[in-house]
């Protein structure tokens, strides 16, 4: 009798320190209240919406203690400046895409995308599990940002032109909203690239300031109008295999953070990636069939370009390789991933996705 009253005060005695704990775990954390710029306007919901599934899951994981308030471009800074903000400590976070920054130094540009790269598969495989995420760090931690993945488009569209492009000629002169290494492919060809934030490009093609513009996918560039402006919609874009987004912490600012705010932010990045590319993979089917529905003219780009596109590439690579050793340390182990991921899908992958297409046409 005496043990039964003793185990039943122990056990009452346990579960109630239990409730007394947790709670006072929970409010030990300090409050703090963090910002994060985004690149992209809220038109755009896949993009921008990933900061905003960071600041909501944060929030809820920390019972509202850490909280991360999500701007769009140009509420805080404008849309190409997130890095420099972030790298200030202006703002303590930004979700961007990295090759807006090429300017700066070309590396950036492995972090979402290069000309003739990974898709979003292998994109994600090097990141996670081939030593990329480590190796670009260490090289954006020389400018006081840690990135991590938060958001993949997929493979791109090639973009709206205003007019045909049948042979290489008609690229001379061509003014092309595009960005990152891409521009410099393609000026060897002569076009003359231009890079415009988002909000800017659908007023520069109506205007005529740009000739033709590359934005991202289908589900997007319904959202900006851009089918009304240009008649011609190509593909693929051959220089977005597979573009990542980040959310970018400025070093300090995370250092500063509790271990576990740190694992937070980590897990909310993990789920805006998840997030973003669902949402491009269930949108962009039917973006594609009104947009194709209401006129414009869906065509591929011929196999002349593609070759002379690829050959200006490795120019490109070679000449940075040359002038940067963090380019060249980064593309070096970029591609030689690549090599194994482009042989596995040739086997399998692709051989599937071929054969779906033949019977499901």
């Amino acid at each position: 009798m005496e043990r039964r009253s003793f185990l039943q005060r122990a056990t009452v005695g346990a579960t109630a320190g239990a409730a007394i704990a947790a709670p006072a775990i929970v409010h030990a954390q300090p409050t703090v209240r963090w910002r994060i710029a985004s690149s992209f306007p809220k038109s755009l919901d896949a993009l921008f919406g990933a900061s905003e599934t960071i600041s909501k899951r944060v929030s809820e994981m920390s019972g509202g203690k850490f909280t991360i308030s999500a701007h769009a471009a140009g509420e805080i800074v404008p849309g190409l400046q997130v890095l420099d903000a972030v790298q200030a400590g202006t703002i303590e976070m930004g979700h961007t895409a990295l090759y807006y920054y090429f300017g700066k130094e070309p590396t950036w540009a492995f972090a979402t995308a290069v000309p003739f790269g990974m898709n979003m598969r292998q994109f994600s495989a090097w990141w996670h599990q081939g030593g990329g995420e480590q190796l670009f760090n260490e090289f954006a931690g020389k400018s006081g940002i840690h990135a991590f993945m938060a958001g993949n488009t997929g493979a791109q569209m090639g973009g709206w032109f205003r007019k045909e492009i049948k042979s290489l000629e008609d690229l001379q002169g061509l003014k092309f909203r595009i960005a990152g290494l891409a521009g410099q492919v393609l000026a060897k060809l002569g076009v003359v690239p231009q890079q415009l934030a988002g909000g800017d490009v659908y007023p520069a093609l109506e205007k005529g300031t740009i000739d033709a513009t590359e934005f991202t996918v289908p589900y997007d560039d319904e959202k900006l109008g851009l089918q009304k402006v240009a008649r011609y919609y190509y593909y693929p874009g051959f220089w977005e295999g597979g573009a990542a987004v980040h959310g970018i912490v400025n070093q300090k600012a995370f250092a500063a953070l509790p271990p576990e705010y740190q694992a937070m932010v980590k897990a909310a990045c993990e789920e805006a990636h998840a997030w973003v590319s669902s949402r491009y993979d269930a949108g962009n089917p039917a973006a594609l069939k009104r947009l194709i529905a209401g006129g414009p003219v869906l065509r591929p780009f011929q196999r002349e370009m593609l070759d002379a596109s690829y050959k200006a590439t490795q120019e490109v690579y070679a000449e940075h390789s040359s002038k940067s050793a963090d380019f060249k340390k980064i593309h070096d182990h970029y591609f030689e991933f690549l090599r194994d991921q482009v042989a596995w899908f040739r086997v399998n992958e692709d051989t599937f996705s071929s054969y779906m297409a033949s019977v499901r046409r």
